[in-house]
């Protein structure tokens, strides 16, 4: 019997994914629990309007990932560092204050999002990535004044 999944069933099967499973398991687990349905013309027809509408709302969040982008490139944020002994910083800026910064200027913007690549432990300009969408990154400037 042909189904097509309709919930993410681990080892089994993705939503949208049809499958070829055998009479009993489809009928006493599969169909019973919600996580697939029978294969026909009218669920064929749910399957693509699914898919279309998944797909338009893909390419929506895309091309506001590239907006986003286009801001935060032209981004600088400065943090007010307190120095010791030749300008050496006390402390670092951490990922979690960066969030904060950007909260502050109406973006929103997750932890799990921001990459550094090192500890900003130095005065002066550091670059930072912010993973936006699938291959989408942009580029903040972080400025460490004392």
């Amino acid at each position: 019997m042909e189904v097509i999944f309709i919930k993410d069933l681990k080892h089994q099967g993705k939503t949208g994914q049809i499958k070829t499973v055998k009479d009993g398991y489809a009928e006493n687990f599969l169909i019973k629990n919600g996580y697939a349905v029978i294969k026909n013309k009218e669920t064929m027809k749910k399957l693509q309007q699914m898919q279309h509408k998944k797909e338009a709302e893909e390419q929506n969040q895309k091309t506001q990932a590239q907006k986003l982008k286009q801001e935060l490139d032209n981004l600088i944020l400065e943090f007010k560092v307190k120095t010791g002994q030749g300008d050496k910083v006390f402390g670092s800026i951490s990922i979690k204050q960066i969030k904060d910064e950007l909260q502050k200027k109406n973006y929103q913007i997750d932890k799990s999002q921001i990459e550094i690549s090192s500890p900003i432990t130095s005065l002066g300009f550091h670059n930072v990535k912010i993973n936006l969408y699938s291959k989408i990154v942009a580029t903040i400037k972080v400025h460490v004044i004392k």
